[in-house]
C-alpha cells in the first residue's frame, strides 16, 4: 500500500463460528480487498472463522486451510491474536488465487507431508508464505494513513491529542 491509497471495504462473506463476536471484521474485509487488488483474483472466497478448542491447545495444530472445490477459507481462530488470524487469511487467499489460475488442478499428492513430497505444492506453499509480506504492507499502509491524518490535523491547527 502506498501513501494516499485508501482502504476500501469489500463485501466478503465471513462466517463466524467461534461463538464470540469478531472485533476486527472491518480489518478482515479491508485486508481481503487489499489482497484482491494485489493478487488479482476475481471471485470472493467465503471465509470461516472456526472454533476448535482441541486444535488450539495443540502446539502444532492447524491454522487454516483452503477448499478449492467450495472456494472456502477456514481459519482456526480460537486462542489466536487477530493479526495472526489475518496472516492465515492472507495465506489462504494466495491459495484461492492459485486455484483461480488453475494451479491447484491435478496437483498430485496432497496427503501428509505434501509440502515436502510434492515439488509443485512446495512451490505453491512457498508463494503462500509470502502472504505475510502482504499483511505487512497492508498494516504499514494503515499506519501511514493514520499518521498522515494526524499530521494533517496538526497542520490545520486542529486540537489533536495522542493517547
Amino acid at each position: 500500500m502506498q501513501k494516499g491509497d485508501e482502504i476500501r471495504l469489500m463485501n466478503f462473506k465471513i462466517n463466524n463460528k467461534t461463538g464470540s463476536p469478531v472485533k476486527f471484521e472491518k480489518e478482515i474485509h479491508s485486508l481481503c480487498g487489499f489482497a484482491k487488488d494485489r493478487l488479482g483474483f476475481k471471485k470472493h472466497p467465503t471465509i470461516f472463522l472456526n472454533h476448535d478448542k482441541r486444535n488450539a491447545s495443540n502446539t502444532l495444530g492447524k491454522t487454516g486451510y483452503y477448499d478449492p472445490d467450495t472456494m472456502e477459507i477456514h481459519v482456526f481462530a480460537t486462542g489466536r491474536h487477530p493479526k495472526d488470524i489475518l496472516r492465515s487469511i492472507a495465506h489462504e487467499l494466495v491459495h484461492h488465487n492459485q486455484n483461480e489460475r488453475g494451479e491447484l488442478n491435478d496437483s498430485g499428492y496432497m496427503g501428509k507431508g505434501y509440502a515436502q513430497k510434492n515439488p509443485q505444492l512446495r512451490v505453491m506453499e512457498y508463494e503462500a508464505y509470502m502472504a505475510s509480506m502482504c499483511v505487512r504492507d497492508f498494516e504499514d499502509g494503515l499506519k501511514l494513513q493514520k499518521e498522515t491524518i494526524y499530521y494533517e490535523h496538526l497542520q490545520k491547527g486542529d486540537n489533536v491529542s495522542m493517547s
